[in-house]
């Protein structure tokens, strides 16, 4: 590949991480007003957001095998206008089953685009021959500051939910005009396998991304209940410790491909499991604030490049197609996005949030030394 196609293909990729982060995060300050809109209690509005995960656990496979049959390219242009005609019905619905098929769509809308991105990133970065993983993935915690930045900018400017909304879709096709005639286009010879259960090598990959999105879960989830109840943190101050890992996680991202090249890829992921666990137990056993917000940066620098080195590893093993393994551990890492919460929210009824905060710090230590004890190749 030339270099001007290389750096074609590879702003296309950005472009394509960056879609779904946006529209993930513009949804999250319209909840709220759709708990309201449709006179949810707290039970009922849990019940509801599980179907935006349930979309997602379900259409990743299934874009796998769509990827193959009709390129990625397809596949994205497909779930991005899926994902931009649904987010105005979730401003504007009112009837909770309505609204939980929007967001089952939704979901799958974002659950296909995560897994085709993916298989795009591990081509174009293959075909480059260096690093990227991690800046692409930058881009979508930068699409998520960014979603969330203009929702809330625009809310607070006095747009009701539905317009504010209609912006942001704007705002997203951006990007998709522009950057998607880049989108790869190879299909899967004829007679290739559409599914199957990961195997070798590739469940040690997922579940090392199962651990890695459980924390990222467990700070989505956890860190301002944690901040609050248990450091007596001002409620409106607790969202900063999400802040704190979140900027964090990006800026190491942005920085990681150099870091992977530097450390190599095993060593970058055992420092970032001690270093992430360290930064959890860190914000969950010292006291005040200031303690919360550091360690919580440290997680952030920790996980940023552990998923990305794993994604890039499904793609040069060779016990499973590169597509089939990406949707496989696409899959295992979000259901620890899914499980995560709710696994904390067990061990913390039975013991403590405490404890089971420093479990998952542990867990992520763990998940660190087998990251880095993965080889791909033919024997792998």
């Amino acid at each position: 590949m030339d270099h001007d196609n290389t750096r074609r293909q590879a702003t296309a990729t950005r472009a394509a991480f960056f879609i779904p982060g946006f529209a993930t995060a513009a949804w999250g300050p319209l909840v709220p007003y759709a708990k309201l809109r449709a006179g949810l209690d707290d039970a009922a509005l849990g019940a509801l957001l599980l179907c935006l995960g349930l979309g997602s656990l379900l259409a990743m496979p299934l874009a796998g095998a769509l990827a193959a049959r009709q390129g990625c390219r397809r596949v994205m242009l497909a779930s991005v206008a899926l994902m931009l005609a649904t987010l105005p019905l979730l401003a504007a619905l009112s009837d909770r089953w309505l609204l939980g098929g929007a967001l089952l769509l939704f979901g799958a809308a974002l659950g296909a685009m995560d897994c085709t991105m993916n298989i795009q990133a591990v081509t174009v970065e293959r075909a480059a021959g260096r690093t990227m993983m991690s800046g692409f993935h930058a881009f979508y915690s930068i699409g998520s500051l960014a979603g969330a930045a203009a929702v809330t900018l625009l809310l607070q400017g006095g747009l009701a939910p539905l317009p504010a909304t209609l912006v942001v879709v704007a705002m997203a096709v951006l990007p998709v005009v522009r950057h998607a005639g880049a989108w790869r286009r190879e299909r899967a010879p004829a007679g290739a396998a559409l599914f199957a259960l990961p195997r070798g090598v590739v469940v040690a990959i997922g579940a090392v991304c199962f651990v890695s999105f459980l924390a990222e879960g467990a700070m989505l989830d956890w860190s301002a209940v944690f901040l609050h109840e248990a450091k007596g943190v001002e409620l409106e101050r607790a969202g900063w410790g999400f802040v704190a890992f979140n900027l964090a996680m990006t800026g190491m991202r942005l920085a990681g491909d150099g870091v992977v090249a530097r450390l190599g890829r095993g060593r970058a992921v055992l420092s970032g499991g001690v270093v992430g666990g360290t930064g959890l137990a860190v914000a969950t056993l010292l006291p005040g604030l200031e303690a919360g917000l550091v360690g919580y940066a440290l997680l952030g620098i920790g996980c940023a490049n552990i998923v990305p080195v794993m994604f890039s590893l499904a793609g040069e093993q060779t016990r499973m197609p590169a597509r089939l393994a990406i949707a496989a551990v696409s899959t295992l890492g979000y259901a620890g996005v899914l499980a995560g919460p709710a696994l904390i929210g067990f061990v913390a009824q039975g013991a403590s949030l405490t404890a089971a905060l420093v479990l998952v710090a542990l867990a992520l230590v763990a998940a660190g030394v087998l990251g880095a004890a993965i080889r791909v190749g033919r024997h792998a």
